[in-house]
């Protein structure tokens, strides 16, 4: 049970400076937790994890190095009673499940008002789950359907089909030997999300390396759009 007579601590982690900035004025002006920590790197967030035993962890899940995801699994690893509140500027509902799968006791989106911060800091440290409404609805659909599919897979079906059609749309452009950078560029999306993308895709397949995923691809009957051939072949 929280203990009210101790400040709350809090540590950030967030690579988007501003953003970072901002987070700390408003919990600094609008609460009385305390700020033990805040960073921009994954790497010195889990230094300072150790260090300070935050009670409340609210990340960003798009980071490069070590994203989210990547981030939320090394601190279950160190054992210690840190809540993670994941912030996201994405509303996918498959980082979403992966996030709160992994442990993420709360998500919220950037663009959602600092007021729906603070709610979700409060629910987390009462030792409930936050998901703001806007969210639930999607999450519990994908949960079901992602259950289902988990019941496929260890019935033996085909691992692609766990895939989801951005994840697929990025296997597509692996298998054609196109970069993380170009994919970015085909699919509007940033390199980070990319390789988010990817990191999903491989934990799917059940895979180390991008080799593997696309031999696993090729040998289970994934059909390559041949986009990059086709372009190659036009610009010729």
């Amino acid at each position: 049970m929280r203990d009210f007579t101790k400040k709350l601590r809090v540590l950030l982690i967030d690579d988007n400076a501003n953003h970072l900035r901002g987070i700390k004025e408003l919990i600094s002006l609008e609460t009385s937790y305390n700020v033990v920590g805040a960073t921009r790197n994954a790497n010195l967030g889990l230094g300072l994890i150790k260090k300070y035993r935050p009670d409340i962890v609210l990340m960003d899940i798009n980071m490069p190095e070590k994203d989210g995801l990547q981030t939320i699994q090394s601190i279950n690893k160190l054992g210690i009673s840190t809540n993670v509140v994941i912030l996201s500027g994405y509303d996918d509902s498959d980082l979403i499940y992966r996030a709160m799968k992994l442990g993420a006791r709360g998500y919220v989106l950037k663009t959602m008002a600092s007021s729906k911060l603070i709610d979700a800091i409060e629910t987390v440290a009462d030792g409930k789950i936050y998901l703001p409404s806007v969210l639930t609805t999607r999450f519990f659909e994908y949960f079901q359907n992602a259950a289902k599919e988990e019941t496929k897979v260890a019935a033996g079906e085909n691992l692609l089909t766990t895939l989801t059609g951005r994840e697929n749309e990025v296997l597509d452009l692996l298998t054609q030997g196109i970069n993380y950078k170009s994919i970015a560029q085909k699919l509007i999306i940033s390199e980070t999300t990319v390789k988010t993308h990817v990191n999903n895709i491989f934990q799917k397949l059940q895979v180390n390396d991008r080799t593997n995923a696309v031999l696993y691809a090729l040998t289970h009957g994934f059909k390559p759009s041949l986009t990059a051939q086709s372009e190659q072949m036009a610009a010729a």
